[in-house]
C-alpha cells in the first residue's frame, strides 16, 4: 500500500523556520521525482519545489533562496527546509511522488505563519 505522510507543519512567526518531512512507503522511492506543492486559502495548488531521482532541484521564484528540498533515499523521505518564512507562505503543504507511470499524493500538513 502506497503511503506518503507529511509532517512538521505548525505555527511559526514571520522570519522563522520549519522543516517539513514526507515519509513514504509502498513504492520504489528512489525512482521517483519528488515535489512539494502548497495550497493557500482560496487559491489553487501550486508547485514550489522539485527534486529529481538524480537529485537535481528546481524552485518556484517566490521560494527560491528561502526553501531547500532534499531527499534521503535510505529513509524514503523528502524534506523541505523553509526559512525566512512570510505570512504569505501560509498554506497546506503537500508532497507528490511522480514518474512516467505513477503519481502519488500525501494528505498535506498545515503551515501557518503569523505573529
Amino acid at each position: 500500500q502506497v503511503q506518503l505522510v507529511e509532517s512538521g507543519g505548525g505555527l511559526v512567526q514571520p522570519g522563522g523556520s520549519l522543516r517539513l518531512s514526507c515519509t513514504t512507503s509502498g513504492f520504489a522511492f528512489y525512482l521517483y521525482a519528488m515535489r512539494w506543492y502548497r495550497q493557500a486559502p482560496g487559491k489553487e495548488r501550486e508547485l514550489i519545489a522539485t527534486i529529481t531521482s538524480a537529485g537535481n532541484t528546481n524552485y518556484e521564484d517566490s521560494v527560491k533562496g528561502r526553501f531547500t528540498i532534499s531527499r534521503d533515499n535510505a529513509k524514503n523521505t523528502v524534506y523541505l527546509q523553509m526559512s525566512s518564512l512570510k505570512v504569505e507562505d501560509t498554506a497546506v503543504y503537500y508532497c507528490k511522488a511522480e514518474n512516467n507511470w505513477s503519481t502519488y499524493w500525501g494528505k498535506g500538513t498545515l503551515v501557518t505563519v503569523s505573529s
